[in-house]
């Protein structure tokens, strides 16, 4: 956490010398001082942050990916002349055991159009997932499995 805070220092050093405050200027200078931290790793000892970053930036682009996909498909769907989907609840077993991982997903998900959490057991071994449109429900499961859940523990595992 501490290096993140250090990198977050030198973006914001960076937008108040280049002059320039878009949020583009602020990736641009998290990039650089992410590069100029790991130029210098040997004197911060813990290097988790280093491999970590990657990871969670894989899963922020998942999430855009499904972001944008799953938008398509429920406008389709909505703008259809005959309303054929089939909205269903369905039980996805979850291997996640941390409280932050599994509130993570539920959000993910529920931030996805189409789907949203519903519950989570109380042995948190199962999420409660509505989906507007559940064609096949074991294609549901696998995808949150796979997608989400499987990035979720690379990330904050």
């Amino acid at each position: 956490m501490t290096l993140f805070l250090l990198n977050l220092l030198l973006a914001l050093v960076w937008m108040g010398v280049t002059g320039v405050g878009t949020f583009l200027n602020l990736v641009f200078g998290l990039l650089i001082g992410f590069a100029a931290l790991w130029l210098t790793r040997e004197l911060w000892g813990d290097t988790r942050y280093f491999r970590r970053l990657p990871l969670v930036a894989r899963l922020l682009l998942l999430f855009l990916y499904e972001l944008v996909l799953s938008s398509l498909r429920v406008a389709r769907d909505v703008l259809k002349p005959r309303m054929t989907f089939r909205p269903g609840i369905v039980a996805v077993p979850i291997d996640l055991n941390d409280d932050l991982q599994i509130t993570m997903l539920a959000n993910l998900i529920t931030l996805t159009p189409g789907t949203m959490s519903v519950d989570v057991s109380d042995d948190r071994k199962l999420i409660y997932v509505h989906a507007m449109d559940i064609g096949d429900r074991d294609q549901l499961v696998r995808d949150i499995k796979d997608g989400f859940e499987t990035r979720i523990r690379e990330a904050l595992g």
